[in-house]
This record gives C-alpha cells, structure tokens and sequence, in this order.
C-alpha cells in the first residue's frame, strides 16, 4: 500500500517517483518507481493469419539504449486518454505504412513489474492496406515482410529479442494459430 510518494523526475515519457510503502508484513520502505502512460504493439499479418505461414511485416528499427538495430513489431506511447487500440492503428500507420481492416486484441502485459507501471496491450492486425508512413524524427526504421516461420526461428535463436515483439507473436502463433 502506498503511504506517500515524492516525485523525482518528469520527462517526455516517463515520470520517476519515489513511493513510500507498505509491505505485506507491515514494514515500511522506498521503493523507485518509473510511471508510464501505457502503450500498445500490434503484429502485421500481411497475409491471412489463418494461412498455413502467414507473413509478418516486421521492423528493423534502430534503438539507442539496446546500442543498434532490432526486430520489433509497431508499437508506441498511448497519448493522453487514447484508447490502446487507437494507438496500436496509429502506430501501424507511422512506423509500418498500413492501415488495418481488423484488428484483434490479444493480450496486455507488464513490461518489467519490479520498477515500473508501464502496460503494453498486444494486438494482431489483418487486411493491411498501404499509406504513407509518418514516422517521428528518431525512427529509424526498415520494414521487412517475414514468414511467421522465419520469425518464430529468429525468436528460438536470439535474433528477435524485443520482449514485446517475442510475447506478442508467441501469443498470436500459440493462442490464435494453434502452432
């Protein structure tokens, strides 16, 4: 339970707070905590995610703090009061250049619990049509259209190590496919 919090830093994503609390035992201590508005990741089905090896539009995406490139899915920040799956078709639009016919959610997950209330909601998107993509000034991004099995041999091998990209297509082949 939380008994005071004192905010440290305010950024343009994140917020640093130090809360004081309540454990479950009665003590108390301080605990960091990085607030998060939240955000959503969405899997491109180019092709029919009911086909035997659906395509996957994946990004190859230039990340400062990981020091270079990795395989990810669209994803980015909820705005104030946006819905996730506003930001999931939005997301889909700048990063990838598509737009969506359905879209399905599959999940939500805590990014890392230990520090940080950040949730991302995990979503498939199917019947791509093409648009401009709209990126912002630091992405730096190549989309490649992937097999699902090329992708799911990329996460078995540590080539693909994005935690939002491996849960989000994990789900999709393992809860939505059946593989």
């Amino acid at each position: 339970m939380q008994l005071a919090t004192r905010r440290i830093y305010t950024g343009r994503v994140v917020r640093l707070d130090v809360d004081t609390v309540r454990f479950p035992d009665g003590s108390t201590g301080e605990l960091e905590v990085i607030r998060h508005p939240g955000a959503a990741a969405v899997v491109p089905c180019l092709t029919d995610p009911a086909g035997p090896d659906p395509t996957i539009l994946m990004l190859k995406q230039y990340r400062y703090a990981a020091g270079g490139p990795l395989w990810e899915v669209p994803a980015g920040t909820l705005d104030s009061g946006e819905a996730p799956e506003t930001c999931a078709r939005r997301e889909l639009l700048e990063e990838a250049g598509v737009t969506a016919e359905r879209l399905e959610r599959l999940t939500a997950i805590l990014t890392t619990p230990g520090f940080t209330d950040e949730v991302i909601h995990l979503f498939m998107a199917s019947g791509l049509g093409t648009a401009s993509p709209a990126r912002e000034r630091d992405e730096f991004i190549e989309v490649v259209p992937r097999p699902l099995s090329e992708v799911l041999v990329g996460i078995r091998d540590g080539e693909i190590r994005d935690a939002k990209t491996m849960v989000a297509i994990l789900y999709m082949a393992g809860f939505r496919l059946g593989l």
